[in-house]
């Protein structure tokens, strides 16, 4: 979350007169993130998000977010709920951007995930999933083996401008996930972006669940094996088996993990490391003018990836 585009009062309260939630009482720009616009608003008859889709994300897309959305928060996962104007429309236009306003959910995120937080997680990361079952709708995830060869393509002659022989690194990477990625786990829709700052808590309890940006058809445990690169290493990007196996563990009381996808779960978190190393490399070389908040670090995700290479098998991540 970020905000990249503007809006002002007069264009605000015109817009809402499209819906029946009051008048606006406050509104300010959410800093946090990298993606879209995002302004947390309050009006006379409660608390919404409101996005403006900037960036990476096609208007074609945002049916398939907005459904899923919906579809999880109608089967009771705490996700935000898309609200629907007088006409009964999820998606709009504002600012000249795709819009939409979502329901506020209560909790907060947190950047220091316990072993607790890091069990909460799996649970609802495999309800999620098996709540989503049937959910229809299809989208290709754009960010996965063949997304990150054309990506880098686009920024190899200036990796190692961040840091000498990252090219180097990131191309024998390529390489093998290439000749070793997995294809024929169990699919469906996974969230595709799981990180703290996409989960609210209540004490130890998510409450909500957030930003499905990035979500797509997938290989479900390669969802497990984003959330631990996200959660699962310490500020010194150190790994901490402890979180990774309550995570694993309560994942797989939720929804059975099959043998092959604990067999190539290191391969899978080798990939998950590749996927954001790379966003975050291009997103370091190619700055947004304007933007209010900075873009991550790509070496937090070198460590990472230097790690799951001498991972020799999934029960290492357990230990």
């Amino acid at each position: 979350m970020a905000v990249y585009t503007e809006v002002d009062a007069k264009t605000l309260a015109a817009f809402l007169r499209h819906y029946r939630v009051g008048e606006a009482v406050s509104f300010k720009g959410i800093a946090e993130g990298i993606e879209n616009s995002n302004y947390l608003l309050e009006t006379t008859k409660g608390k919404y998000i409101l996005t403006l889709y900037e960036r990476r994300t096609d208007p074609k897309d945002l049916p398939y977010f907005l459904g899923i959305m919906e579809h999880l928060a109608n089967k009771g996962v705490p996700a935000p709920l898309p609200v629907r104007d007088t006409h009964g429309k999820a998606l709009q236009t504002l600012a000249g951007r795709p819009a939409c306003m979502i329901s506020f959910l209560s909790g907060l995120s947190t950047n220091i995930m316990g072993e607790s937080h890091c069990a909460e997680l799996g649970a609802t990361l495999a309800r999620m999933h098996k709540a989503l079952a049937d959910y229809s709708p299809e989208r290709k995830n754009s960010l996965s083996l063949e997304g990150w060869t054309d990506l880098f393509s686009k920024i190899q002659d200036r990796a190692d401008s961040v840091t000498p022989g990252l090219s180097t690194l990131i191309q024998d990477e390529l390489d093998f996930l290439q000749s070793n990625w997995p294809r024929n786990l169990p699919t469906g829709t996974i969230h595709a972006d799981l990180f703290p700052d996409n989960m609210l808590f209540t004490g130890e309890t998510i409450t909500g669940v957030i930003d499905f940006y990035f979500a797509c058809s997938d290989m479900l445990a390669y969802d497990l094996a984003i959330s631990i690169n996200a959660c699962c290493f310490d500020a010194d990007h150190q790994f901490e088996a402890p979180k990774a196996k309550r995570l694993i563990e309560m994942y797989d009381a939720n929804r059975p993990l099959t043998p092959a996808e604990q067999d190539t779960l290191p391969i899978l978190c080798r990939g998950a490391a590749m996927r954001f190393l790379l966003t975050r490399l291009y997103d370091r070389l190619n700055p947004v003018a304007g933007a209010t908040v900075q873009s991550k670090d790509p070496i937090d995700y070198v460590k990472r990836l230097k790690f799951h290479q001498q991972v020799k098998d999934a029960a290492s991540y357990v230990v």
